[in-house]
């Protein structure tokens, strides 16, 4: 494909997305031309979203990097000079030799995440070095690792009801989810079902795309859809409305949790929701009388001091109702479990000479560089834009200006991130390498190889990481491993029978193949909790220290309807920062087709917050609390309840040099479980500028 000069090629979609769509790449000239969606594969059908439909733009963006860099102005004044590899490798090297004799291997840190969700580029050549190299290592709780946690205690094992199931649901509720802006092929199933007869209900803080397409919008407060999902377990088990004989074969603890929902009763959980009782029962009786049911438990939910408990706790209903036994029933929180590979054979933690090493939680980045003992003296950054996605950050750009701090970043553009670094790696695009994908919800692992040359003199992370393991002076077979030796290992994992059948010579074949789901008939057998049941009290918990039982535990930061913020409180208003519609994350924030569509930043305030504060629609704004600021334009809506404020997108900072960073005023606390993020545990106020 990479030398024919005009045809229609096959390729898949890098970014970090449940979908993981086919595309088809049209090239003139051995120019891309057009991206489209492959009418072949069994879940992109042809459809792709509009972000993707402008990847060429990116790809042959005019300020994209083509040659290594170095910095020869001020860190964060974004002034470089072109070098070679050869002079980039030798200063890296060198630097970290230093470092390593000086303060040892520590000294060094990677930060990533998965701008680039092949396997190869995150998972890989990239872990085989940092391990080898022997660095502080990184947790990576940025995204879903909170609700993973609270779904593992209660289910175990990571995965739940399959895509194509989901069109027999005769009642779908989307729980903290914007799908319309990022799960689009899982919206068209929901309305094959509606076509069907299904009744869509969204619960969400903001009625974004996806709400206002649902038959029914239940807004909350921030941070409460646990005491939501209690509330329906008390009018569950008081009604009758529970399957007795599945809670006896398949749970543990729900005699406990029978006992432990009355206190939830619809009064209680409407002064903390602010839904009403009346909707409570509503929906509590519609969901224990319709079936199949199917919840979706979206991402965002779990962005909140409490973000554990809420995902476990909301992964507890089924259970109630016994819909895991009805096809179309269920719930589905990552379905990544059913397609995993072979980490080990992958990442090669055995070749780390100090497995004890340090970590830093990626959340926590501005801390660590500037508080950690020792400090970290050296930062590696790839597939991540942390001066514009990590919270808090003031504390970011603070740590990413120290001189003592040597920075490299391998990326397509000089980032926000970019900007303060010492030496600059241009990445190819994932259309110019070879990589492996799977997906976090549907059941396909799919193939990408080059359709196009590399630009410039951009490389790979497999490239880059074995051009510096070559300059260390690393001998092992390891860094010895062609991309096709990597998905072979990453394929060979008799661990995962969900694996079985799928091959490099099968994907090299047809581009996609489908995981063996014939094991999930087996489901509820396979469940990998203590107890192999679903565990509605989990005695783990406990032992980490964490109620063994649902709960609704308030925010550390933040107010519900039964804690409102009292007179005179400097922050009263709680402020979310959810994904705009075409961005994805900051990916996309200097396309020029896509940034013309969300035009700029805006805070969405309800009216009443807006007439005390003498504000209008479209006034300039400031938001504030103590962490920074953050300044945008004012739309007056009503599609939260009062004292929530919300700005959707992550955007690069603007040419005028105005600050427009979201994350300037989140916090870096850490979350109850899984060392995860909690962006929208923010308190705010909002002054026309």
């Amino acid at each position: 494909m990479i030398h024919e000069e005009n045809g229609v090629f096959p390729a898949v979609c890098p970014l970090d997305c449940p979908d993981t769509c086919g595309l088809l790449l049209h090239k003139e000239n051995g120019k891309i031309v057009k991206v489209t969606g492959n009418p072949d594969h069994p879940v992109t059908q042809g459809a792709i979203c509009n972000k993707v439909r402008n990847m060429a733009e990116r790809v042959y963006h005019p300020e994209r990097v083509l040659y290594p860099l170095k910095r020869v102005g001020a860190k964060g004044e974004g002034k470089f000079t072109r070098i070679s590899w050869d002079e980039a490798m030798a200063e890296i090297a060198g630097r970290y030799k230093e470092l390593i004799r000086e303060h040892g291997p520590e000294s060094i840190m990677p930060y990533s995440f998965y701008g680039n969700m092949g396997i190869l580029s995150v998972d890989g050549m990239d872990r085989r070095f940092f391990h080898r190299l022997g660095t502080t290592q990184l947790q990576q709780g940025i995204c879903n690792s909170a609700g993973n946690a609270g779904w593992r205690y209660t289910m175990g094992f990571g995965g739940g009801t399959s895509p194509e199931e989901t069109v027999n649901a005769k009642l779908i509720i989307v729980w903290g989810g914007n799908l319309v802006s990022t799960n689009m092929h899982q919206v068209a199933l929901i309305e094959k079902a509606r076509k069907q007869g299904a009744q869509l209900v969204v619960i969400d803080v903001h009625r974004n795309r996806t709400g206002q397409r649902a038959d029914w919008f239940i807004p909350l407060y921030p941070g409460t859809d646990s005491a939501l999902a209690l509330g329906i377990m008390h009018v569950l088990f008081e009604r009758g409305l529970v399957n007795e004989a599945f809670l006896e074969r398949y749970t543990t603890g729900h005699a406990e949790l029978r006992e432990h929902v009355k206190q939830y009763t619809p009064e209680r959980v409407s002064a903390i929701t602010g839904v009403p009782a009346e909707d409570i029962v509503k929906l509590a009786v519609l969901y224990g009388e319709t079936s199949p049911a199917y919840i979706h438990i979206g991402n965002g939910l779990q962005h909140h001091d409490n973000g554990g408990m809420t995902v476990r706790t909301i992964s507890c209903l089924p259970a109630l109702t016994g819909q895991w036994l009805v096809p179309g029933g269920g719930a589905y929180k990552s379905n990544g479990a059913y397609g995993k590979m072979n980490a080990a054979a992958l990442e090669r933690a055995d070749l780390r000479p100090n497995p004890g090493a340090r970590t830093v939680n990626m959340n926590q980045l501005g801390e660590a560089l500037l508080t950690l003992d020792p400090p970290i003296r050296a930062l590696f950054v790839y597939c991540s834009n942390p001066a514009v996605v990590a919270p808090n950050t003031a504390k970011v750009e603070q740590g990413l200006q120290r001189e003592d701090l040597f920075t490299v970043v391998h990326d397509l553009f000089l980032t926000d991130t970019a900007k303060y670094a010492d030496i600059v790696l241009p990445a190819t695009s994932t259309f110019e390498n070879t990589d492996l994908y799977s997906s976090y919800w549907h059941h396909y692992v799919q193939l990408q190889e080059p359709v196009i040359p590399a630009r410039g003199e951009s490389k790979s992370n497999v490239e880059t990481f074995k051009l510096l393991a070559e300059a260390m002076g690393f001998a092992e077979e390891a860094f010895q491993d062609s991309e096709e030796d990597m998905i072979r290992q990453a394929l060979q994992f008799p661990h995962n029978p969900y694996l079985e059948g799928v091959t490099l010579e099968k994907l090299q074949e047809q581009r996609f193949v489908k995981l063996n789901m014939e094991h999930k008939k087996h489901y509820l057998d396979g469940l990998t909790t203590p107890s192999g049941k679903i565990e509605l009290y989990s005695a783990a918990m406990e032992r980490a220290g964490l109620p063994p039982l649902p709960a609704y535990v308030p925010l550390q930061e933040g107010y519900d309807g039964a804690r409102r913020p009292g007179e005179g409180e400097v922050y009263p208003l709680m402020f979310i920062s959810p994904p705009n519609h075409s961005f994805l994350n900051s990916t996309f924030g200097n396309v020029e087709k896509l940034t013309a569509l969300e035009k700029s930043p805006l805070l969405q305030i309800h009216p009443q917050d807006a007439e005390e504060r003498g504000i209008a629609d479209g006034d300039e704004v400031t938001v504030w609390n103590g962490r920074g600021s953050y300044h945008v334009k004012a739309s007056v809506t009503n599609k939260m309840l009062p004292g929530i404020v919300v700005s959707q997108g992550l955007w690069w900072e603007q040419e005028d040099g105005r600050r427009t960073r979201a994350n300037a005023l989140t916090p870096d606390r850490l979350a109850d479980m899984g060392g995860g993020a909690v962006f929208f545990s923010t308190v705010v106020n909002v002054k026309r500028q």
